[in-house]
């Protein structure tokens, strides 16, 4: 696997690609939904196996922290590690732009994945995002 910071056209499509098959295909957002205002702004990243982009997220900065959004890996990849891995990514790419402290929404069935990654659930209560149950959560590094 090898996880690349997003520097052309070509690697933003496979990242937009990855996206689309997850959150669209699998998850029923809507395609505007998904691709949003945020994309010019955000640094994103693309992991690729083989060659072929399987994960896909992205990183904004915002006032005082990074906050971290459109995690995502195809099917085959889940369970492997590569969801860790794209995380540790983008926290020290956070990190070396100074951010210490990261925020992200969490889709509910994915909030054990990152408590285990040391994230801290801030929101009350679960709030829908896209028609999607999601929480706030935390981490300072």
């Amino acid at each position: 696997m090898e996880i690349i910071q997003v520097t052309n056209k070509d690697q933003r499509q496979d990242a937009y690609d990855v996206r689309t098959k997850v959150f669209v295909s699998e998850q029923q957002v809507p395609l505007n939904e998904e691709i949003d205002q945020y994309e010019e702004e955000a640094i994103h990243f693309v992991m690729y196996n083989n060659g072929l982009p399987v994960g896909a997220g992205r990183l904004r900065f915002i006032e005082d922290f990074g906050k971290i959004e459109r995690i995502c890996l195809l099917k085959e990849a889940r369970g492997t590690g590569a969801g860790q891995a794209l995380m540790k990514k983008i926290q020290e790419t956070a990190y070396s732009n100074g951010y210490n402290k990261l925020k992200l929404n969490a889709q509910c069935q994915a909030e054990g994945f990152y408590k285990k990654l040391g994230y801290v659930t801030v929101s009350n209560e679960p709030f829908l995002d896209a028609g999607i149950p999601h929480v706030t959560m935390e981490k300072n590094l």
